[in-house]
């Protein structure tokens, strides 16, 4: 089982590791700094020093438990034994901006369902920017406007963000939890993890965000279109 840093300290940039799996192109620790992806939000890139040589982390997967790094190089690993230390590093600009722009996915969520009751049906993002689809009958400019101007808000009111680790049961008796369309959490976890945005929106959330709404940033609606009669794309882009 990898230890997943980055729910102990999601500013954790460098971290110290051993070796518990190998194979041609990537390579498992014990612990891991790095985010595998998922929820929408792209896995971490960075580098790993491992066998005297410093290699580019190219793809980050959890499977089961374990969390592999796949890296970049000419032919196969170096060599590399079980219990070999590993220095990591993370692509921090990169996993900031990721940080940023869940946290900005996550206050324009909160909005919509706070003031307009919208489910969400879907969503993706890259570094300073993603899109978010809504159970909106019709979208208006001046819709989108007040949106983008409430979310602003949320970032101007600098409310903190908190994580927390509860057993399904307990979870699942928060209502409105689960904010979309579809329950994607597998039958098979035990533990939820939950990310509040204190005043604002409580949620299950794996993935990792910053401390509080203002390292946001301004919020920019660039864009929206329909998908459906009853779903709505919002495109975002953070103003720096």
């Amino acid at each position: 089982m990898t230890h997943l840093l980055y729910y102990d300290d999601a500013y954790l940039q460098e971290f110290d590791a051993t070796v518990v799996a190998f194979e041609a192109d990537r390579v498992a620790l014990d612990r891991t700094a790095f985010y595998p992806g998922g929820g929408g939000q792209p896995n971490d890139m960075g580098w790993l020093e491992i066998g005297g040589q410093r290699l580019v982390v190219t793809k980050v997967k959890k499977e089961d438990n374990t969390v592999w790094h796949w890296l970049e190089m000419d032919g196969a690993l170096p060599p590399v034994a079980i219990d070999a230390m590993v220095h990591g590093v993370l692509d921090w600009e990169r996993r900031y901006q990721l940080m940023r722009t869940h946290t900005a996915m996550h206050i324009l969520c909160g909005v919509v369902w706070r003031d307009y009751g919208a489910q969400v049906t879907g969503g993706a993002m890259d570094p300073g920017e993603g899109r978010m689809d809504f159970e909106f009958a019709s979208l208006s400019r001046d819709l989108i406007q007040a949106i983008e101007a409430r979310c602003n808000a949320e970032v101007a009111a600098a409310r903190p963000l908190r994580t927390q680790m509860l057993p399904r049961e307990e979870a699942f008796q928060i209502p409105d939890l689960i904010r979309t369309k579809i329950n994607l959490l597998p039958a098979g976890i035990q533990e939820v993890r939950t990310v509040e945005i204190v005043g604002l929106d409580l949620q299950a959330d794996g993935g990792t965000h910053v401390a509080n709404t203002q390292e946001v940033g301004a919020i920019q609606v660039v864009d929206y279109k329909s998908k459906g009669a009853i779903n709505k794309r919002i495109y975002i882009k953070l103003a720096q």
